[in-house]
């Protein structure tokens, strides 16, 4: 059997397709039973967070195993399979042992060295073990990740080259100010109560914020959040808890909001947030609806205002006979030139060529606009155009002074996945957003602390050493059978020797059962610890094979000690295990 990966993080597949792919506590559940129905696999295990989603399995088969795994990620995630595929990525043995060391390590992470992903590895694995879907192999994998990700933590540096995503996400709301500053005395608002708000909440608290108001679906555990959070003698906030539909009272006199929850649909609308700052954006010039040329995917065009274009043509070639266009309805129309390219947007081939003699003959007014430049493109256009290929519609926005938009007087952190707040939002005045989308795009170039290097070696060593012990496990089985098989043969003679020498006291019978034992003994120690010496090494899975062929053992009795051996890992696994 062989470890496999089937997977997507935020490193392979945009935010928008994880958000669509992303699964529920019941979807995991139903993945983990259906794949270990499936015949490649017989054990399996599911890592989801908010930027990843891998499903990891004991398959028997590499290709069979890959389809199976990434058509039951398909249908369980809701994305089609065609869609889903350019998005994966598969990890094999050893490289799917290294990934998950190094996720466990936060070097996978969207900010790198966070340690909240041990605590998603840990449920993982309490799930798959709730389930009875993670068998020897992947409880032995987890729990060694644990163990890797804490050797990470307390010997390297890591925790500087990156932060939590909460800290993170508080400094891109603080703007690089300092988040204590950003944060003393404002009232917060934290939807959700499981491990990530709870985290947001406890950061709030010690930055300073005055209140933390902990809404959730379920009362009792926001109750408990805001009391854990009253009772914490470090911190001076005060908390308390209010049901989900408190929250767009509470967003009126709210400063930020965290929100992450396992909803499937929207928490909050742009719409219910717009209510919320209604009256508290100072009136700058910017509307709700205001939005910024950048994030409407406005470029500033080199053409200038529509003003500006009437200014470059004199008064008396505005109604230009030869001119294919309407000069005087356009000449107040933001976003053309009527000597560039969105003025020639759609037209064909005669059209076009016919502008281009227009564009050439007419007079030069006196501006620094590069005119010959604009002839050569619709040139340039009417060839491509000529050959049938009609230009399609493309215009450029003017680039217009925009009044300063207003300060943020909501701040909203959003580190759901899907999402919890409308994406909407960044368009709304007094309103700042950051969500995992735009996590993702300023955590892109974060410096990498040297402590990153010093992890990847550790990570390396670990996974040889993990790579030797399960190579070497695999034939213990094999070696215990020959053990016992040279056992039965030492009882064997025994007994023929008592038969021949009735007479023999239980003295001397005992020192030649001793003796006999301790030549079988020392035959077979050289044999078995070179062989489990071998068996640890790269390729060295066919000594098992030989050492089965050698000594003619036999195969049903090999796999009883590799039943017997699992019967007991998982009574064991039972016994250890906590609460998810």
């Amino acid at each position: 059997m062989s470890l496999l990966v089937v997977g997507l993080s935020h490193r392979s597949a945009p935010v928008s397709v994880l958000e669509r792919a992303a699964l529920h506590a019941d979807a995991q559940v139903k993945l983990l039973q259906d794949t270990v129905a499936a015949e490649p696999a017989t054990e399996a295990a599911v890592l989801a967070t908010c930027n990843r989603i891998e499903l990891y399995a004991d398959v028997d088969k590499f290709h069979a195993g890959v389809a199976e795994l990434s058509t039951l990620l398909a249908q369980h995630s809701g994305v089609g399979l065609d869609e889903l595929t350019p998005y994966l990525y598969v990890h094999y043995e050893d490289r799917a042992v290294h990934h998950l060391f190094s996720v466990a390590c936060g070097l996978d992470s969207m900010v790198v060295g966070e340690g909240q992903i041990l605590g998603q590895i840990k449920d993982s694995l309490a799930k798959a073990q709730d389930l009875h879907t993670a068998g020897r192999l992947l409880n032995d994998l987890f729990q060694q990740a644990l163990r890797v990700g804490k050797r990470a933590h307390s010997e390297t540096g890591i925790d500087r080259a990156g932060q939590s995503l909460v800290t993170f996400g508080l400094e891109q709301l603080a703007v690089g100010g300092s988040v204590e500053d950003w944060a003393r005395g404002k009232t917060a608002v934290v939807i959700g109560a499981g491990s990530m708000s709870s985290l947001a909440a406890a950061t709030l608290a010690r930055a300073g914020v005055g209140e933390v108001v902990v809404a959730n679906r379920t009362a009792d555990r926001a109750e408990r959040l805001a009391e854990i959070l009253n009772d914490a003698g470090d911190l001076d906030v005060v908390a308390r808890a209010v049901p989900m539909d408190a929250v767009p009272g509470e967003l009126t006199r709210a400063d930020v909001v965290v929100s992450c929850t396992g909803a499937t649909g929207l928490v909050l609308s742009a719409e219910a947030v717009g209510a919320a700052v209604a009256g508290r954006v100072p009136d700058a010039g910017a509307g709700p609806g205001w939005e910024s040329p950048a994030r409407a995917g406005g470029v500033p065009s080199r053409f200038g205002s529509g003003a500006a274009q009437a200014a470059r043509l004199p008064a008396d070639q505005e109604g230009e006979e030869n001119c294919p266009l309407d000069l005087p309805s356009l000449s107040a129309t933001a976003g053309f030139s009527v000597l560039g390219e969105a003025a020639v947007a759609g037209m064909g081939a005669a059209e076009l060529e016919q502008h281009a003699a227009w564009v050439d003959n007419a007079p030069r007014p006196q501006t620094s606009s590069p005119v010959a430049d604009d002839a050569d493109a619709i040139v340039a256009l009417a060839a491509l155009a000529s050959l049938g290929v009609r230009i399609p519609e493309r215009r450029k926005p003017e680039a217009v002074v925009e009044a300063p938009r207003p300060a943020p007087v909501l701040f909203l952190l959003d580190l759901a996945m899907p999402r919890d707040i409308d994406a909407a939002v960044h368009r709304q005045a007094g309103v700042r957003l950051v969500d995992i989308e735009s996590l993702a795009d300023a955590s892109a170039d974060a410096p990498m602390a040297a402590d990153v290097d010093q992890v990847r070696r550790i990570v390396a060593d670990e996974v040889a050493a993990f790579g030797a012990a399960l190579r070497a496990a695999h034939i213990t089985p094999t070696v215990v059978a020959l053990r016992t098989m040279a056992a039965d043969v030492v009882a064997s003679e025994i007994a023929r020797l008592e038969g021949r020498l009735p007479g023999l006291d239980d003295k001397h019978r005992a020192e030649i059962t001793q003796t006999v034992k301790r030549v079988v003994d020392k035959l077979l120690h050289a044999p078995t610890v070179r062989v489990k010496q071998l068996a640890a090494e790269p390729g060295g899975a066919g000594y098992a094979d030989a050492l089965r062929t050698l000594f003619d053992l036999d195969q049903e009795a090999v796999a009883a000690v590799s039943r017997a051996e699992r019967a007991d890992d998982e009574s064991e696994n039972s016994k250890n295990r906590g609460p998810a």
